[in-house]
């Protein structure tokens, strides 16, 4: 059966999430059914990342095998079609080899949290970013989130139902950056916890707030407790940017 590689964009905030689930609709189950109309048979898609509830996407990926040959371009317009008006797009598709695992091939993922730090409610940006009114340090944010930088165990920063066999990762980047009112928090792993890259965001806020020091985010990530995390930021404002392979 010939596989091929979707890279997709989406808006979380319809879905319960990526993977599929009693409890509402999830982008994984909006894509095999417009497979399922393609091709008229069940097919199952796999993710790079399974994002959570309202969280978005500009370049997820995934793989799916399909019963016979389709042109690449021919699987991206059809599914796109099939999709509508789900808020999901599939901005390529490319025929790839049986070995290419969206999820095990993956070498890098790449992530984006979006804090808009003004006063004033957000109108254009609402749900597609954290509106937080006091004014935050993003140099003390910055520079606090070097500690997070590395292999650690970050059982602190990871939810309590995260499945994963360890609590170590390793982060290769975790950048703070302002841009007028945006601030935008870029970080890079090969893979991350559940609910990892959020909690890390909300105590970052706490530091750029002044709640917390440097210190006490290092403290916070040595405790290897969950108990010790800041708040965890809300997941309209998280982003799966790029996965690299």
């Amino acid at each position: 059966m010939p596989r091929y590689k979707l890279t997709l964009e989406y808006d979380g905030a319809p879905f319960c999430g990526w993977q599929v689930q009693e409890n509402g609709p999830s982008v994984q189950g909006a894509l095999e059914q417009a497979a399922l109309a393609l091709c008229g048979e069940a097919v199952r898609v796999h993710g790079a990342g399974r994002t959570d509830a309202g969280v978005h996407a500009l370049g997820q990926v995934a793989h799916l095998d399909l019963p016979k040959t389709y042109r690449a371009d021919r699987v991206r317009d059809a599914l796109n079609a099939y999709l509508r008006p789900h808020p999901i797009a599939v901005l390529t598709a490319e025929a790839v080899a049986d070995d290419f695992e969206a999820r095990f091939s993956a070498t890098r993922r790449h992530y984006l949290y979006r804090i808009v730090n003004r006063r004033a409610d957000l109108a254009i940006e609402m749900g597609r970013a954290w509106r937080v009114a006091r004014r935050l340090d993003t140099d003390a944010m910055h520079a606090a989130a070097r500690v997070l930088v590395g292999r650690h165990d970050f059982t602190t920063f990871r939810d309590t139902e995260c499945q994963a066999k360890s609590p170590e990762r390793t982060l290769d980047t975790l950048d703070v950056a302002r841009f007028g009112d945006e601030i935008a928090i870029t970080t890079t792993a090969r893979s991350f916890l559940h609910s990892q890259v959020r909690s890390m965001v909300g105590s970052l806020v706490w530091v750029g707030e002044g709640r917390w020091s440097g210190a006490d985010l290092e403290a916070a990530l040595d405790a290897r407790d969950r108990a010790a995390c800041g708040p965890v930021a809300p997941p309209e404002g998280l982003y799966l940017v790029r996965v690299d392979y």
